[in-house]
């Protein structure tokens, strides 16, 4: 009897662990659920009934001694969301806001309208493909917010870094259904160093299980970003003057006088920019051949000093057809109206009734620019293994010479420039070249030629009539393109 009894205890006892264990586990999930219901969005003003949006947004803690939370706004994917990978948005500045940027003008399912009077349905909302997550990086921006001032004077690329991967961290205790799905991490401008050193971060804790949960990272998306001073520097006087925004005289002024391979320009350098950067007074530096936004000048549009631009020339945002130079203007007075905030679960600066901006000057003229260069990251993270996708507006910086330069010889290269060079076309640079029955029609990812063995090809992702006829990226091609790169490849009609 005494060995039967033994097995007995032992077997009840393992039943009573399961059973706390099973209870515990409800009751954890029970928490996250809640919390997520806390934050999800009712009757966000001026939303259309129809179609119906699963979405969520507000504050994860990223460090709780100081105080500092970022705000988030996360829309599920239209259609089989446990299904579909997560992406990770952040727009640049330094101090501009991933929710008046890409949430509400360019590829979220819901964008402001004109004056700010309500949001319209983006049929080419990118949540077709993936969940979207868009996050106010780092504090100070948009909604995000410290409780402890001198916060704001360590910003630099290092500690936003070790922000946003904290929030991750929190960010999935509380959305754990999504741990395990695919992960891209995506952005444009300044973003350019956020997106790759953010990337680096999770590779590299990902190697380290026992201290770091490990993040299903598969790659990153970096849209005109900000890579190399010495080429952005560069490319923005090539662009200039290719453009005739300047003249030949200010264009061989530069070229004789600066070298753009120092971190800190000369003092003659510095004057002969400033002919530069002078010309964009007068236009749209995002759009060259658009007319100027005639309302009052919103908080991303304004260009205080030549000595910010001289740090700072980025901001080069991507503009999508049919742009809107006053968009900026209305995406701050829609998400300044109460109701807004209330419904959004947000308040400014750890304040109720704060004001909200696109973009943060303060930000931007404080923060340490100590990074002179990503490039090294994406030798890495090539080598990795991870899938990355570079596109920008012609003349925007040379990605050509960059990504040939540091993409090597080997026979597979997981990295892609797509390049909006003539009407319907793409540059590909840097990757493997995969035809599919028509030289004409090729993927970005796949087996065949190196591209780097010749000059970069011109590669065609669209036939016929559905070729879009602006050079500017329309959002149906960038949809297509995003597809594309998660090896979805639906056919969207462009």
């Amino acid at each position: 009897m005494r060995p039967f009894f033994i097995f007995a205890t032992l077997i009840t006892i393992l039943f009573f662990l399961s059973l706390i264990k099973s209870i515990k586990s409800l009751q954890e999930e029970e928490l996250y659920q809640d919390e997520q219901e806390s934050d999800r969005v009712y009757n966000l003003p001026g939303q259309p009934k129809s179609p119906s949006l699963s979405h969520f947004s507000g504050y994860i803690t990223v460090n709780r001694e100081n105080g500092r939370a970022l705000f988030y706004w996360f829309f599920e994917a239209q259609s089989e969301p446990s299904k579909r990978p997560l992406l990770l948005w952040l727009n640049g500045g330094p101090g501009c806001s991933s929710i008046g940027y890409g949430a509400a003008v360019e590829l979220g399912p819901l964008r402001v309208k004109r004056h700010g009077t309500g949001l319209e349905f983006n049929k080419y909302a990118w949540n077709k493909e993936a969940n979207l997550l868009f996050l106010e990086s780092p504090i100070g921006v948009g909604f995000s917010y410290t409780n402890t001032p001198s916060d704001l004077n360590k910003l630099e690329d290092g500690f936003v870094a070790e922000d946003a991967y904290s929030f991750l961290l929190n960010w999935f205790r509380m959305f754990p259904q999504y741990q395990a799905q695919d992960f891209y991490i995506s952005g444009e401008s300044y973003a350019g160093h956020y997106v790759p050193q953010l990337a680096e971060l999770v590779y590299d804790r990902n190697k380290d299980r026992k201290n770091y949960p490990y993040i299903n990272l598969k790659g990153f998306i970096v849209g005109n970003p900000e890579t190399d001073d010495y080429y952005d520097s560069k490319g923005l006087v090539e662009y200039a003057w290719s453009h005739t925004v300047v003249s030949d005289r200010a264009y061989r002024l530069v070229n004789k006088v600066c070298d753009f391979r120092l971190f800190n320009w000369t003092h003659e350098c510095s004057n002969a920019m400033n002919m530069v950067f002078d010309q964009y007074k007068d236009i749209d530096i995002y759009n060259i051949y658009a007319p100027k936004c005639n309302l009052a000048q919103a908080s991303s549009s304004t260009y205080e000093t030549n000595a910010k631009m001289q740090r700072s020339f980025l901001r080069k945002l991507r503009m999508y057809s049919g742009y809107d130079p006053c968009f900026s203007n209305y995406a701050e007075e829609y998400f300044n109206k109460p109701d807004v905030q209330k419904s959004l679960h947000a308040h400014v600066g750890g304040k109720i009734n704060g004001t909200w901006q696109v973009c943060n000057d303060s930000i931007l003229n404080a923060y340490n620019f100590t990074v002179s260069s990503v490039l090294p990251i994406y030798s890495k993270l090539i080598k990795a293994g991870l899938r990355i996708w570079v596109y920008r507006w012609q003349g925007s910086s040379n990605w050509d010479k960059i990504l040939c330069g540091i993409s090597g010889p080997p026979p597979q290269v997981s990295v892609a420039a797509l390049v909006s060079q003539q009407p319907g076309w793409w540059e590909v640079c840097g990757v493997p070249r995969a035809d599919h029955g028509n030289s004409q029609r090729s993927r970005p990812f796949g087996a065949s030629q190196h591209a780097c063995r010749g000059p970069c090809a011109h590669q065609h992702l669209f036939d016929g009539p559905t070729a879009p006829q602006t050079q500017v990226i329309s959002p149906c091609s960038q949809l297509y393109a995003f597809s594309f790169f998660l090896d979805r490849m639906h056919l969207y009609m462009c």
